[in-house]
């Protein structure tokens, strides 16, 4: 009975131990994503959003669809 005590305590530890690097380690990405935000901001290209096919054009359904059949008649 000991034993599975040690390995329960164990187990917590172990998880705890994780639990606590997770929580750090968001917490460090999120103070680097607001360090680096001005320095991106600088290197981004325009932001210009590519132009969309008309809602009535089924082109690229169609192309969707001869690719899928393509691969699956192999």
């Amino acid at each position: 009975m000991e034993m599975i005590l040690d390995g329960v305590k164990l187990m917590v530890v172990g998880m705890v131990t994780v639990y606590i690097f997770l929580m750090i380690m968001v917490y460090c990405m999120n103070v680097m994503a607001k360090i680096l935000a001005p320095i991106v901001a600088k290197f981004e290209k325009s932001a210009t959003k590519p132009t969309l096919p008309a809602s009535g054009d089924d082109s690229l359904r169609a192309a969707a669809a001869a690719v899928a059949f393509h691969e699956n008649s192999k």
